[in-house]
């Protein structure tokens, strides 16, 4: 059964409990002699795509849950078809219909769960699909790995790292700190200065080698039974609590609803759940009012804010609230400041939570040049210098996006509205497109390694807008789009240079920001 998937389709009255679809789920697998781990998703009637019941076993399972609507299951052919399920929702048999709707052979026919004492509440039926040729989910694929290695000269829009960072004054700061190497590093000074800057006590903040170290600590020394991630988002909280040896629950953002955040599509069963904001891939900045809706006594809320100093006003953030319960916040420093290489982050969390962290980190985890720049980027002058950034971003990005709109009748679709320093872009044939920008000078992050995008989908880094234009060019040419981008994003060549490469970005952009950061997903 190697050279095939399961397909589950499953039907679920209203109000079906997780446990029991998921164990009819699972039963009915096991029962079969086939691996939980070959199921690929679950597949219902459109009507049923949001029940709690379903959505959570998908979660659990760590598989997306597909839908069709009733006319698309009403054309297959069923073995048990049933007056009642035709009635009830349009289809002669919801699982059945769902397992075999995109294709396959049926393995296990329509059963029921058997709760004790009550009428059952779900069904499922298995199919086998032969496996596309694809691979797992990378979830260490991180945007360096796409500007490196070979080589190549490239304008590097895969790395979610500030350009022309980290600046002047602060090179001088952190050399400055070069003579102080011989004494172990004291993390006092920057944990106070962390504190200082979102009005915490120093007892709520713990300083880590990036924030990745910290999604480490959480995985190991928090006793969650339950992990959740809410995903598409940055990989490596998934990894840490998978290296940890925990097993974890998905909860797929669908790109029909931007996204974004619904509370209610997280399990209640949950003890840890852990979301970004503003999200890396999708730049969809979430209300925090809805963030702080997943708070529960007992859960603890871990919000990835590594890009909320890009988002002007840091309007939504968390960081700093002492009245949500369980609430953990990570920062990085090195995404507006081009620290990647240094490896500086922190923690925002109650003192019991810091303490237990600290307890699981190795000692002196933060050298004494990062502790020194960590105290710099805290201070008045670089958060109003990171304010200024913000506001810039926010420009460089509205020109590209303006720029991919000219490209929608070549398939090209930005998500939106975007917040972050970053851009997800569906673009048909992605994997080809990425090949050809590459010839053309420029690497672009491929989207098909975040749990919940496929093969279409690229991130872009915002960078400044004659790069933006360049690249907007190239895109243009590499899709063989006849409606290139107009002349405001299109740099200017006369007839002489026509047959020439678009115009390539400055040297300083080109350079491959963060390699050593590990690229930020």
């Amino acid at each position: 059964m190697e050279d095939v998937v399961l397909v589950v389709g499953v039907g679920a009255c209203e109000d079906a409990p997780v446990e029991e679809v998921l164990g009819l789920v699972r039963d009915t697998v096991r029962e079969a002699g086939l691996s939980e781990g070959a199921v690929a998703e679950l597949a219902t009637v459109d009507v049923k795509g949001a029940e709690p019941g379903i959505v959570g076993a998908a979660a659990r399972l760590g598989v997306p849950v597909v839908t069709y609507t009733a006319a698309e299951l009403s054309d297959v052919t069923v073995p048990n078809p049933t007056a009642r399920s035709r009635a009830a929702v349009g289809t002669p048999s919801v699982a059945e219909a769902a397992a075999l709707r995109g294709g396959g052979e049926l393995l296990v026919p329509k059963r029921k769960s058997a709760p004790a004492g009550r009428p059952a509440m779900a069904t499922c039926a298995v199919a086998a699909r032969p496996r596309v040729a694809a691979a797992p989910f990378d979830l260490r694929h991180h945007g360096d790995a796409e500007v490196r290695d070979d080589g190549a000269d490239l304008t590097d829009l895969a790395v979610n790292v500030r350009s022309d960072t980290p600046p002047v004054w602060l090179k001088e700061i952190v050399a400055a700190s070069l003579d102080d190497l011989a004494a172990y590093p004291d993390g006092r000074a920057a944990r106070e200065a962390v504190a200082a800057r979102h009005g915490l006590a120093p007892d709520r903040v713990l300083l880590t080698a990036g924030a990745a170290e910290a999604f480490v600590l959480l995985a190991r020394a928090l006793k969650a039974r339950h992990p959740y991630v809410v995903h598409p988002q940055f990989t490596e909280p998934e990894a840490a609590l998978r290296d940890a040896g925990h097993e974890v629950g998905r909860v797929l953002l669908r790109e029909e609803d931007g996204f974004r955040l619904d509370p209610a599509a997280v399990p209640e069963e949950a003890d840890l759940v852990v979301v970004g904001n503003p999200t890396n891939p999708t730049s969809v900045l979430h209300p925090a009012a809805s963030i702080a809706q997943l708070a529960r006594p007992g859960r603890t809320l871990v919000v990835d804010e590594a890009f909320m100093d890009a988002v002007p006003g840091e309007r939504e953030a968390l960081a700093g609230r002492t009245d949500v319960p369980g609430l953990v916040i990570l920062r990085s420093l090195t995404k507006t400041w081009g620290l990647a290489g240094l490896r500086i982050g922190y923690v925002l969390a109650a003192p019991d939570t810091i303490a237990a962290l600290a307890q699981a980190q190795p000692l002196w985890p933060v050298s004494t040049p990062a502790l020194v720049a960590a105290r710099a980027c805290v201070g008045p002058r670089a958060v109003a210098e990171a304010g200024h950034a913000a506001h810039r971003v926010a420009s460089d990005r509205a020109h590209l996006l303006a720029g991919l709109a000219e490209l929608a009748p070549a398939g090209v679709r930005a998500v939106g509205p975007a917040e972050g320093p970053f851009l997800l872009v569906r673009v048909p044939g992605a994997a080809g497109v990425r090949e050809r920008l590459r010839g053309r000078g420029f690497a672009v992050r491929r989207g098909d390694t975040f749990p919940g995008l496929g093969p279409d989908w690229i991130r872009l880094a915002v960078r400044d807008r004659e790069t933006s234009t360049a690249f907007l060019a190239a895109l243009g040419e590499v899709l063989g789009h006849d409606a290139l981008p107009a002349q405001g994003h299109r740099p200017h060549r006369s007839a002489a240079d026509a047959p020439h490469p678009p115009a390539r970005a400055p040297r300083d952009v080109r350079r491959a920001q963060g390699r050593a950061g590990g690229g930020r997903g």
